[in-house]
């Protein structure tokens, strides 16, 4: 009996300890949470953010493209591809921790009304729709270009035939020669709708989470974006810029493609900065064009990360053929998606 009423006293003094504590938490907490959303200090931090990106998305995309003429990163050698097999990594980690869980956080919010957000799972649905055209565009485009190709080879073929005459070695050489023209100019074209597909996919990823970081006040979750960005376009600029390098194409499509995936996330910033009065990242308009953007970017870039950049070099006769280079490629794509996966507590 003496010793419940000494315990009784004790755990009521304990438990008003405890909501003290609490208070002060919650307190400080939303203090915090006051401190970090100014207007004033952000908008500094984002034409900082928007230099730096612009400055690590130019080397990020024109290192494969400058150092081309280092005999170690030609398209041919070991580095390149162990190089791109780093890059494909990041893009694979960029669709499945960034892109994908935004959309879902996005489309799941519940500032979106029940029905049909919260009955349907739009994110995936989205997504793999997403990927379903991207294959699509993928093989007609590969296929219009192929017949156009074989056509010219074609109209070729038959012209020298009319000269030389039919048979003979001479036109069994120049029958092989036109094989091996167009095996090659297949394959290159195939790069070039790699290319193409993928700078859609990160253009549209880009801007987004440009306009997110433009429209936000929150001068604390600024700081940590910038690094996370930074680091973001810089290999994602890698992994695009090799798939410009094997494409071939003239200097100034070169320069174009690079371009545009320098701007983008500086422009999407500017976007945000100037919509941040009329723009709520919380708004339901906002959270369902955003979030059906990030799911369709999300299935574009998993899709290309998987099937035209992966499994088309790991498959190829280059790694095929050497066990020790295919190893060091897993290796390097590991890296590639688990830094970006670490990036994800961050951005």
């Amino acid at each position: 009996m003496s010793l419940s009423r000494t315990l009784i006293p004790f755990l009521i003094i304990l438990s008003h300890s405890f909501v003290g504590v609490f208070s002060v938490v919650e307190e400080a907490g939303a203090s915090t949470l006051t401190q970090c959303n100014n207007k004033q200090q952000a908008l500094p931090l984002k034409f900082i953010a928007l230099a730096v990106i612009l400055l690590s998305s130019i080397i990020g995309v024109s290192l494969p493209l400058i150092t081309r003429s280092i005999p170690a990163f030609h398209p041919d050698r070991a580095l390149f591809i162990v190089v791109k097999a780093f890059a494909s990594g990041i893009i694979l980690g960029t669709g499945f921790m960034h892109v994908f869980p935004d959309s879902f956080g996005m489309l799941s919010s519940p500032n979106l009304p029940k029905k049909p957000w919260h009955v349907f799972p739009f994110t995936g649905f989205v997504a793999m729709v997403s990927a379903v055209i991207t294959l699509m565009i993928d093989s007609l485009a590969t296929s219009f270009y192929n017949n156009i190709n074989k056509a010219v080879v074609a109209e070729g073929e038959t012209g020298m035939e009319v000269e030389n005459g039919c048979g003979g070695e001479g036109n069994h050489y120049h029958h092989h020669h036109v094989m091996n023209v167009d095996s090659d100019g297949s394959e290159l074209l195939r790069y070039r709708v790699i290319a193409m597909v993928l700078e859609l996919g990160i253009v549209v990823h880009s801007v987004v989470i440009g306009l997110a970081l433009g429209a936000s006040s929150n001068t604390c979750s600024i700081k940590g974006l910038i690094a996370a960005l930074c680091f973001h376009q810089m290999f994602e600029g890698m992994g695009l810029g090799g798939c410009i390098l094997q494409a071939q194409y003239k200097l100034m499509k070169k320069a174009t493609m690079a371009f545009f995936f320098a701007v983008t996330t500086p422009f999407g910033i500017v976007l945000g900065i100037i919509l941040s009065s009329i723009y709520k990242e919380d708004s339901p308009k906002a959270l369902i064009t955003t979030g059906l953007l990030n799911a369709s970017s999300a299935g574009l870039l998993i899709y290309m990360a998987l099937v035209d950049l992966l499994a088309s070099d790991f498959m190829g006769k280059k790694l095929q053929g050497n066990i020790k280079l295919q190893l060091k490629c897993y290796v390097a794509v590991l890296l590639g998606a688990g830094g970006m996966s670490l990036m994800a507590k961050w951005a």
